[in-house]
């Protein structure tokens, strides 16, 4: 539905003599062809190694209770030659991890793992060393980031894109623009294959685009966060506060959906270039309309994780009572005055 709402996140257009250069901006790939050229990485000084004996060093270290040094892990993920090499390394990152030198695992090796799961046609296994921290505590930096979704952006698989922007999200990691630019892409191509959003990918997609929205002083930016806020705020009004910052980097105070509405407000009261999209607007009215049609999630629909106490249901109650002046509040009719245009560059 919102399908071109963040279409043209590479041109958020402040002047009217700013155009052109925009449009040249357009034209070209989200990251160039330097960026993501691993000449110089893989021209980088290494000592050369064997990960046999790398491999046969680290068994007998652990077999002794010896500790395994940053480095002795960092030349094995150097080693590294072949897709079937990938699975040994990863037994080798995991037990690592579960040693009392895990707190010493470097950048550089983070970076250089990713890198070969990438080259080496294993982005599964980088994806589940990514996601599972507890297991292999791999948080890479906005450089590692950047690659890994342009890979899927690539490849034209959205949703995977999505699934490391999501950790991108949880990792609090927006301080880039290029990774904002990224992200924000990602998201808007997934949003346009029209996808049956869980609640919780509800919640990770609406963060993820409020987070990155901060960080964009423009019209991409506010609508952005404008339809963040409202995706987390129609999950907060069906299943309460609690599940909304439950492992989430978000604040616990209700009224996300009040914020998104203040959002627009702000927007109409602006004299400068700040508007919002047109496929925005009609995002938020409709969620207003299904939360006015359909009734609050039951208590035996959530699940004893996610249930909060009863002060805060009480709040929950207090929120949902809200919602008829949520829905006074519609998008104004005079869009015009508020929207631009995301058409074709």
């Amino acid at each position: 539905m919102a399908a071109s709402i963040l279409q043209r996140f590479l041109l958020p257009v402040r002047t009217a003599g700013k155009i052109s250069a925009h449009r040249e901006t357009g034209r070209r790939c989200l990251l160039s062809a330097a960026y993501t050229d691993t000449k110089v990485w893989e021209q980088r000084q290494t000592e050369p190694q064997s990960l046999g004996e790398l491999a046969s060093l680290m068994d007998r270290s652990y077999e002794r209770k010896f500790p395994v040094s940053s480095l002795t892990i960092s030349r094995t993920v150097d080693c590294i030659s072949s897709k079937e090499e990938i699975d040994q390394t990863e037994y080798y990152l995991y037990k690592f991890r579960h040693s009392p030198n895990c707190w010493y695992l470097r950048d550089w090796t983070v970076h250089s793992w990713f890198r070969q799961c990438l080259k080496h046609g294993a982005r599964e296994k980088a994806m589940h060393t990514l996601k599972n921290k507890v297991q292999f505590g791999m948080f890479p930096d906005e450089f590692t980031f950047n690659l890994l979704i342009d890979s899927y952006l690539k490849d034209k698989d959205y949703k995977g894109a999505c699934s490391v922007v999501e950790e991108v999200m949880l990792q609090e990691a927006f301080t880039q623009p290029t990774t904002q630019i990224v992200s924000l892409f990602a998201l808007s191509k997934y949003l346009a294959t029209k996808p049956d959003l869980s609640w919780q990918e509800e919640r990770n997609v609406g963060a993820a685009l409020m987070l990155a929205g901060l960080e964009q002083e423009n019209s991409v930016g506010i609508s952005a966060q404008l339809l963040g806020h409202a995706l987390i705020g129609k999950v907060e009004m069906a299943r309460g506060i609690h599940v909304v910052f439950h492992q989430m980097p978000l604040i616990w105070t209700l009224g996300y959906l009040g914020r998104s509405l203040a959002v627009m407000e702000r927007v109409c009261t602006d004299t400068g270039d700040l508007k919002l999209s047109t496929e925005v607007l009609d995002y938020l009215q409709t969620i207003l309309q299904e939360l006015s049609s359909t009734p609050s999630e039951t208590a035996e629909e959530n699940t004893a994780e996610n249930q909060a106490d009863d002060s805060i249901d009480e709040e929950d109650e207090l929120e949902r009572a809200k919602l008829p002046q949520y829905t006074a509040k519609r998008p104004p009719t005079q869009r015009a005055r508020l929207c631009h245009s995301w058409g074709p560059v």
